[in-house]
C-alpha cells in the first residue's frame, strides 16, 4: 500500500481476534428473508459479522447492538486492523470472511476482481443524501459497490504566526519560506512527505498542477487503464517542474521529509507549511499552534493542484453468510445521521452523508475548509491497475527530487508500470 493515510489505519489487532476473524467466528448459512416491516430477519445462526478497524469498531458497537435487537440477530463487530484488504480477500476466498467490511474506496477494483463484494442497493433518495464526489468514488463499472461514510483529501495547513496569508502559488510559498529561513524562524521550506521511496499520494496535487496525470478517462468519466499518463510527455514536463523545487533546485521538496517526521517537523515550528489531511489536525491542536487550512497551491500559470479524494466505505461481502442482513445494515443503518456522526467523532473526517456533515460542521470549522480544499479533487483510482503505480512512481519521484534526470527517470517508471499492468 502507498504511503498515505487515506486507507483505514489502526494498531495491529491481537492474534486471538485475527484468528477468530479468519476462522469465521459466526455466520449462519440459510438465505435471509424480509419481514413484513421490511427488516431483514434472522437466519439459522442469526448472526451478522462486521470487520472494521479499532476506532470504527468501538463506534459501531452500540449501533450494531441496536440493529441486532431490532432484527432479532446477534451482531459481532471484530477489529481487523492489519493488512485489512489482504486479510479480507484471503478470508473471503476461504469462505471465512465477514458479512460486512469497512475500508477504503480504492480497494473496490481489486475486491470486485476477486469476487469479494456485491453492489449495494441504495435507493435514489439515499444516493441524493450523499456527497456526489463520495458517491462517484464508490461507483465502479457503472455500479455502486459501497456506502461511503467519510471523505478525506490533502490541503495546505500553515502556521498563521509565521505565514498569515495563504500562498496563491507554490512559488509564493517558496518565497515566503525563504524569507522565514533567512530570518532564522524556520529551517525547512515545506513539510510534504517524500522519504527515500517517494509518496505519489502526497505529490499528486503538484504533479497534476504541472500537467501530469496517472490514467486518462473514458467517455463516461471512468478511469481508463489503457491510457497511462506516466512516461508520457505530460509526466515528463511535470517532473521537470518538480525537479526545479527539489534538492538541486529550491529545496522545497526533500527526501529527508518523511511520513514519520513531516507532521512533527511542522508542529515543532521548523516549517510554516504542511501538506497533509484531516488526520494531522489532532497533532497540530496538541501543539497549540495557530493554524489555518487552504487548498494546496499549484504552480504559477499551471493547472489547479488537484488532490486525490479518498473515501471510507462499507461493503457487502459476496461470500458472507447473511447477505440480506448485510444489505439491510449497510443501506439503512450506515445512511443514518446518528451513525455517521458517531464515526466522525471516532476519527474526525468530513462525513459523506450530507445531513451528518451539516450537523458536525457547526462545531468543526476545519471540515468545510478541507472540503473546499478538495473541491477540484479527483477520486483516487479504484481500478486494479492502480496497484502497479505506487512503487515505481514513488521511487521515480524520490530519485528526481534527489537530482536524477526527470525525462529518463519517469520514462523508465512508465515502462515498468506498463509491463506490470500487461502481466
Amino acid at each position: 500500500m502507498r504511503i498515505r493515510l487515506a486507507s483505514v489505519v489502526g494498531v495491529a489487532t491481537t492474534t486471538a481476534a485475527l484468528t477468530c476473524a479468519l476462522a469465521g467466528c459466526g455466520g449462519g448459512t440459510d438465505k435471509a428473508t424480509d419481514s413484513p416491516s421490511g427488516k431483514a430477519q434472522a437466519e439459522t445462526k442469526s448472526e451478522l459479522v462486521i470487520w472494521a478497524d479499532d476506532k470504527r469498531s468501538a463506534a459501531l458497537q452500540p449501533f450494531a447492538e441496536k440493529f441486532g435487537t431490532e432484527n432479532g440477530v446477534t451482531v459481532k463487530v471484530q477489529a481487523i486492523s492489519k493488512d485489512q484488504q489482504t486479510t479480507f480477500v484471503t478470508a473471503s476466498q476461504q469462505g471465512s470472511g465477514p458479512d460486512v467490511m469497512v475500508g477504503a474506496h480504492d480497494w473496490i477494483g481489486n475486491l470486485v476482481q476477486n469476487g469479494a463484494i456485491d453492489p449495494v442497493q441504495l435507493g435514489d433518495e439515499q444516493k441524493s443524501g450523499l456527497n456526489p464526489n463520495a458517491l462517484k468514488a464508490v461507483t465502479f463499472n457503472g455500479q455502486t459497490y459501497g456506502v461511503p461514510y467519510a471523505m478525506e483529501n490533502l490541503a495546505l495547513i500553515r502556521n498563521t504566526d509565521l505565514a498569515p496569508q495563504a500562498p496563491a502559488t507554490i512559488e509564493d510559498l517558496v518565497k515566503t519560506a525563504n524569507e522565514l529561513k533567512a530570518a532564522k524562524k524556520v529551517t525547512e521550506t515545506l513539510c510534504l512527505q517524500v522519504g527515500q521511496n517517494g509518496d505519489a499520494y502526497h505529490l499528486y496535487p503538484l504533479y497534476s498542477s504541472a500537467g501530469g496525470y496517472l490514467f486518462g478517462t473514458s467517455a463516461n468519466g471512468d478511469y481508463d487503464p489503457k491510457d497511462l499518463g506516466v512516461g508520457k510527455p505530460e509526466s515528463v514536463a511535470a517532473f521537470k517542474k518538480i525537479a526545479a523545487i527539489g534538492e538541486k533546485g529550491t529545496g522545497a521538496l526533500k527526501r529527508s521529509i518523511t511520513p514519520e517526521n513531516s507532521i512533527a517537523t511542522f508542529t515543532g515550528k521548523k516549517c510554516a507549511f504542511l501538506v497533509s489531511g484531516p488526520w494531522a489536525i489532532t497533532d497540530v491542536k496538541k501543539a497549540k499552534l495557530p493554524y489555518d487550512i487552504s487548498p494546496v497551491p499549484g504552480f504559477a500559470g499551471g493547472q489547479p493542484a488537484r488532490p486525490f479524494l479518498g473515501v471510507q466505505s462499507f461493503y457487502v461481502a459476496s461470500k458472507g453468510k447473511n447477505k440480506a442482513l448485510a444489505q439491510e445494515f449497510v443501506t439503512n443503518y450506515v445512511t443514518t445521521p446518528d451513525l455517521a456522526v458517531a464515526l466522525y467523532e471516532a476519527e474526525p473526517r468530513p462525513p459523506a452523508l450530507t445531513s451528518a456533515f451539516d450537523q458536525v460542521k457547526t462545531k468543526d470549522a476545519d471540515l468545510e475548509k478541507f472540503v473546499a480544499a478538495g473541491k477540484d479533487g479527483q477520486p483516487l483510482p479504484a481500478i486494479p491497475e492502480m496497484a502497479a503505480i505506487w512503487d515505481p512512481f514513488g521511487k521515480a519521484e524520490a530519485a528526481v527530487i534527489g537530482g536524477a534526470d526527470p525525462t529518463k527517470t519517469i520514462t523508465a517508471a512508465g515502462k515498468t508500470i506498463t509491463a506490470a499492468i500487461s502481466k
